[in-house]
């Protein structure tokens, strides 16, 4: 029985250690040999072979059965929801260059030689951005950005209609 918890309780440090040591092993045999599959498959080989040792009162070796497969089990399990994990990807982000081609208002007037500001989609939602145009552009004209050479600042240009 004591072999069993201490095996249990290796795992639950290796476990521990998977979370400091990020990575350590992944990619050895395709992720089979990462730490989080090896202390599955450690924790659960000790701890379900001392359940079965203890609850059924079978000898050593059926227990060592059981708590392997039971391991297998984990280790298949950590596996799994390793590789889902990793897979899991989010949504592009969106930057200024989706900015470009884009049309908006503008909400402060845009002078010849500085910044006003325009009203664009990003995204999907409403953004304000700093604007600079080549001609005059004032308050509530329909603009299209020509560029985005900052990551909060266009240039545009008027829509004559």
């Amino acid at each position: 029985m004591a072999w069993f918890l201490g095996l249990g309780i290796t795992g639950v440090v290796l476990l521990a250690l998977s979370l400091v040591f990020d990575g350590a092993l992944d990619g050895v045999l395709d992720g089979w040999l990462s730490l989080p599959v090896l202390a599955g498959f450690t924790a659960m080989t000790g701890f379900g072979g001392a359940i079965a040792l203890g609850a059924t009162g079978a000898g050593p070796a059926v227990a060592t059965g059981v708590g392997v497969l039971a391991g297998l089990g984990t280790a298949w399990l950590t596996y799994g929801f390793g590789r889902a994990l990793m897979r899991d990807r989010t949504a592009v982000t969106p930057t200024g260059g989706d900015l470009v081609g884009t049309a908006g208002k503008v909400v402060t007037a845009i002078p010849v030689d500085g910044f006003g500001e325009v009203l664009l989609q990003l995204a999907g939602q409403p953004a304000k951005f700093a604007a600079r145009c080549a001609v005059p552009v004032a308050r509530g004209a329909e603009v299209w950005v020509e560029s985005a050479p900052t990551a909060t600042s266009v240039v545009v240009r008027p829509v004559h209609r």
